[in-house]
């Protein structure tokens, strides 16, 4: 039996921790009102945002539901101070991706909402890296096991 010993972490630890914590769960949020859209809301769109929305495959949701889960379980398991939040990111960032791929080059995401719908994904992308190089230090100093 190999016990491992936990270094305390300093206060930015928890604070990113927490703070990556509401953005997971804020894109899980973003997740669930896309997969659970009402009527109404859909009947408010444009007719190319509805077109968009209503032509999405399966496999695309899938994969949002796996970056916004996974990230969120993730964060758990780092403010648990558990190193599975990074296997948990990097499968989180595998989800990101295979969302990206096809809103970047199979739909006409950026025909309908214009160039600045760019942003937002490339942040998200940017947190999702960071996170993994967080947990992976999390690891090497030892605070996380």
């Amino acid at each position: 039996m190999t016990t491992e010993t936990k270094i305390k972490p300093p206060a930015w630890f928890w604070i990113v921790s927490v703070l990556a914590l509401l953005w997971n769960l804020a894109g899980a949020m973003a997740y669930i009102g896309q997969a659970y859209m009402s009527d109404e809301v859909l009947a408010a769109m444009t007719e190319a945002e509805r077109n968009l929305y209503e032509t999405q495959p399966a496999w695309v949701t899938a994969a949002f539901a796996i970056a916004v889960w996974g990230g969120t379980i993730a964060c758990i398991f780092l403010l648990l101070r558990k190193k599975w939040a990074k296997p948990l990111f990097i499968i989180s960032l595998l989800g990101l991706l295979g969302q990206m791929s096809y809103n970047f080059f199979m739909s006409d995401t950026f025909e309908v909402y214009g160039p600045n719908a760019m942003i937002m994904p490339i942040m998200i992308l940017v947190i999702a890296i960071a996170l993994i190089v967080f947990s992976n230090k999390a690891i090497a100093k030892k605070w996380i096991s």
